[in-house]
């Protein structure tokens, strides 16, 4: 009998490893993707790894009383910036010697400040924020008027302040300017405290996709439109090296000379699954990225809002499906999804004044680069090591965490729901369908 369950131990044990190899090798989404992958827009999420983590210092530093902080007391926010021990933040934040400055005070504690080009740098931020507020008013507005109940959390929306141009007040102060827009509630159901904002005036000038307003030539609806149904073809980018085109050619005709739902229109009546269901997915998902001023987001924050916008359960499914419309970035835990078409190589086309600011920040890090070499991903991936690099004095190894990213979505709440991350193995069957 002892010997039959040592057998039995061997076989699930067996077992267990080649379903753990098949999940972490041979299906690994990297390996399924690397015929799709846009070298060019994965430079794009490397900076964006970089600059998050600085952002969000400076944010912390711009909410303490004197601007500085015992560098001890930023312990707490490791995981915020994906700061694993043993790194140091004395180590990181002496690679940023034009943004942040470290002193000791009489007892031997660290400090830590920000520069005069720092503290000018978020002014700077302030006024472009301001500046731009109103066409974020109505990119929030025109995000309840997609949504069901016409109505969204706080907590939610959070999730894209900095994606859309929001400031840090936006939930004590910026959510009260448009009282003509919306407004914040109280939910109606018994022990939900927390806060919506719903919106308060339809305005059928905005009912009108990004998409509609390129292909008509126009800047808004007019005063009586009324959304229906659509005949617009998605634009499409594809992988230069991506050679089965020629074999979809087909399949994406067919989709693209589907008729289907403006996402401003009425959902309740489509069956989920049906292609009806998943074209007008597309649509919503296209129309809430055209609002981001980079034309990417976290796809964790898009799976967020899948039932405020009538979206699958299987989202993700859905943007690889339609890599010709979405790029899917898989580095990293947290995935990226960008537009393609407003993209041209890493840069963007027209660029919105606070990605010009974000471009000005990055180039005061102080990272390593090559000189008279073109910008690589390895390159930035190497950056990004440089900026949490562990003080040889104290250990003799450093911790694989590249790939280990906490997105940085803002001070406020940020918490992500555990069913929101992706797993492998259906991101590699939603790879292995769309080939």
């Amino acid at each position: 009998m002892p010997h039959q369950v040592g057998l039995l131990g061997k076989l699930l044990s067996s077992l267990f490893r080649e379903c753990r190899r098949s999940m972490t090798t041979s299906k690994r989404v990297q390996d399924r993707s690397k015929k799709k992958r846009v070298h060019d827009l994965e430079i794009v999420v490397e900076k964006h790894k970089i600059l998050s983590k600085i952002l969000f210092i400076l944010e912390t530093l711009k909410q303490e009383s004197e601007q500085i902080i015992p560098v001890r007391s930023l312990d707490q926010y490791r995981r915020q910036i994906n700061l694993p021990k043993p790194h140091k933040f004395s180590v990181f934040l002496r690679k940023c010697p034009k943004l942040f400055e470290l002193y000791k005070d009489q007892r031997g504690i660290l400090w830590c400040g920000m520069t005069k080009e720092a503290e000018n740098l978020l002014h700077e931020e302030e006024e472009l924020i301001e500046k731009n507020s109103d066409k974020a008013a109505e990119f929030v507005t025109r995000m309840l008027m997609m949504s069901i109940g016409k109505r969204i959390s706080l907590d939610k929306i959070v999730h894209f302040r900095r994606d859309i141009g929001l400031p840090l007040d936006f939930r004590s102060h910026w959510v009260h300017k448009y009282p003509e827009y919306f407004r914040v509630v109280r939910p109606f159901v018994p022990y939900d405290e927390g806060e919506y904002l719903e919106l308060v005036n339809w305005k059928s000038s905005w009912a009108i996709t990004e998409l509609e307003k390129k292909v008509l030539g126009v800047s808004k609806a007019p005063e009586d439109y009324v959304p229906g149904f659509l005949s617009l073809s998605f634009p499409m980018k594809f992988p230069p090296n991506y050679k089965k085109l020629s074999k979809y050619r087909g399949q994406i005709e067919n989709f693209q000379n589907r008729e289907y739902l403006s996402p401003y229109a009425d959902a309740s009546g489509l069956k989920a699954g049906s292609q009806e269901f998943d074209k007008r997915a597309v649509a919503v998902m296209h129309e809430l990225l055209s609002f981001m001023i980079e034309k990417r987001l976290v796809t964790d924050h898009l799976t967020h809002f899948r039932r405020e916008f009538v979206m699958p359960q299987k989202l993700m499914r859905l943007l690889l499906k339609h890599f010709g419309i979405f790029y899917v970035s898989e580095r990293g835990r947290r995935f990226n999804v960008f537009l393609n078409e407003p993209y041209e190589g890493s840069e963007l086309v027209e660029k919105h004044p606070l990605v010009v600011w974000k471009e000005k920040v990055l180039s005061l890090v102080g990272y390593r680069k090559k000189k008279d070499k073109e910008e690589t991903l390895e390159d930035l991936q190497e950056s990004d090591t440089d900026l949490f690099e562990i003080d040889s004095e104290d250990y003799s190894v450093q911790l694989a965490h590249e790939n280990e990213e906490e997105e940085m979505s803002g001070l406020e709440s940020d918490s992500i729901e555990s069913d929101s991350e992706m797993e492998i193995e259906e991101i590699y069957n939603a790879y292995k369908v769309s080939e």
